[in-house]
């Protein structure tokens, strides 16, 4: 499969490689670049060969230059095949001893391995999200009905609970502790200008890293924790008192609800600063980019609104707020299609395939189908998995309208809540693995050149023509040395 640790840290590590280089050599040309190329969503595609990642010898050790590790089509570049068979006995090896490394030289000794304890699975992220609405259930049940407490109690209370056994000094919360550290990097790195829409810095434009983009999207999907951050603060604030009605009391929780998108817009506006100092032709799509981001805006402004007048007001509102979340969601869904994930970019391939005639290609005739014409030539999940997330995709797009079926399908409004928190992030985590598989798409194209380059097999650059290969990171681009500083959000 597809290795989601090289995919969200390369841009990272070849910035970190820029960096070091400008640093160590002063600018020498040997290690210059000769342009980046935006793509439209968020993240740059560097294409100079000095640019490419070198392989990490080991945990924690520096990443060496080209001039240090020169690559060599029979050192390091096996065939698809011989790199599945060493992958599989490798975690083979790790599974009959988890607590060393495994090793690909003979006769090597293993030596301790702490990712063995510390490294975060789905299956891990799984089980603290059942043990967190298991403890916040426990919780506000023995806080509110055995103790007779209040809600801002219980709600305390469960933070508390979390906090300890967060900071509790043990190896089977390590990975928890490596996860908040993680977050806290990627949050903070939100803040970062990286470059400004007035005065460019000594140092150029800094395009933001594909593995911000990736957490700032996850954020927007988080745009209702946000709304109860503000609340809850604003329930502190006045506690143990109820909270006045007032205007600032619903507008301070959904300007926190709005933060996400406006991050992720202004990363967007980021991008169209770096692609207009680097002249490239295609930096309009940041800002259409960023048009979608605020189109989220409105609806949470209306919304919010709506609660600071009469119900008779609130009424005839409606039909605006329906307006303007019908088209946050076409809005999105499109731009989910054509630009995160690459696919129905050519609107005129199903009519030229209409009669599902296969695809000929350089070699021949290829079996794909009319689905791949419609969506994209490559598809890593293949055509059913594919076409079953975009409808999914486009349905839960429109989960918002539950709400005017509300009090027919749930009990309450929090049972609504739940459920439509659910299913949001089901969306998200179907969305990610599109995004991510897309996204290595263009990694490898990047690497191979310009198209219509020639691909030597083996090298483990993927080909949009070529079938039967495995969709896997080139092992000499390995990346295991930055893997506990990648977050897991796939």
């Amino acid at each position: 499969g597809i290795d989601y640790h090289y995919v969200l840290n390369l841009d990272l590590v070849k910035e970190k490689e820029r960096e070091a280089a400008k640093a160590g050599n002063n600018g020498a040309g040997g290690n210059s670049t000769n342009g980046t190329s935006t793509n439209g969503e968020g993240n740059d595609q560097p294409v100079t060969a000095s640019m490419e990642m070198t392989a990490v010898s080991g945990r924690g050790s520096p990443i060496n230059t080209p001039e240090e590790d020169k690559w060599s089509d029979e050192a390091t570049v096996a065939s698809d095949q011989s790199d599945l068979t060493k992958r599989r006995h490798r975690k083979t090896r790790s599974e009959d001893n988890p607590t060393c490394l495994p090793s690909t030289e003979e006769g090597k000794h293993a030596v301790p391995y702490e990712g063995a304890v510390g490294e975060i699975t789905a299956t891990k992220l799984l089980y603290l999200s059942a043990s967190l609405l298991l403890l916040l259930h426990t919780t506000t049940i023995v806080w509110i009905d055995v103790l007779n407490g209040t809600t801002m109690g219980a709600i305390f209370a469960f933070y508390s609970a979390v906090t300890v056994a967060i900071v509790i000094p043990c190896q089977q919360n390590l990975w928890i502790r490596k996860s908040c550290v993680t977050v806290l990097q990627r949050a903070a790195e939100l803040l970062n200008p990286r470059c400004s829409c007035v005065i460019v810095s000594p140092d150029g434009p800094r395009p933001v890293p594909f593995i911000d983009v990736f957490f700032a999207d996850a954020m927007c999907s988080l745009s209702k924790v946000f709304f109860d951050w503000g609340m809850l603060w604003h329930l502190a604030s006045h506690y143990p008192d109820p909270v006045p009605p007032s205007t600032h009391a619903i507008i301070i929780p959904s300007l926190c609800a709005s933060l996400p998108y406006v991050i992720r817009a202004r990363q967007c506006l980021v991008m169209h600063t770096v692609g207009r100092l680097k002249s490239d032709p295609k930096r309009y799509l940041h800002l259409v980019n960023a048009v979608k981001y605020s189109t989220s805006l409105f609806p949470l402004c209306v919304s919010a609104y709506q609660k600071t007048v009469s119900e008779e007001t609130a009424a005839s509102l409606e039909y605006l707020l329906v307006t303007l979340l019908t088209i946050n969601s076409l809005y999105s869904l499109a731009w989910d299609i054509v630009m995160d994930w690459g696919m129905m970019q050519n609107p005129t391939a199903v009519l030229e395939h209409a009669g599902c005639v296969p695809l000929p290609t350089s070699s021949g005739v290829s079996g794909k189908s009319c689905a791949h014409a419609a969506l994209r030539h490559r598809l890593r999940f293949g055509v059913l998995s594919s076409v079953t997330i975009l409808v999914l995709d486009a349905i839960l797009r429109f989960s918002w309208l539950l709400r005017y079926r509300e009090s027919v399908l749930f009990p309450n409004a929090d049972a609504y809540v739940l459920c439509t928190q659910f299913l949001e992030a089901f969306r998200r985590a179907i969305w990610n693995l599109l995004r991510v598989e897309w996204e290595n798409i263009k990694q490898m194209k990047a690497k191979n050149g310009p198209k219509g380059s020639p691909v030597k097999k083996g090298s483990g650059v993927i080909d949009e023509e070529e079938e039967g290969l495995p969709f896997i990171a080139p092992k000499s681009n390995s990346i295991s040395g930055t893997r506990s500083n990648t977050m897991s959000l796939a």
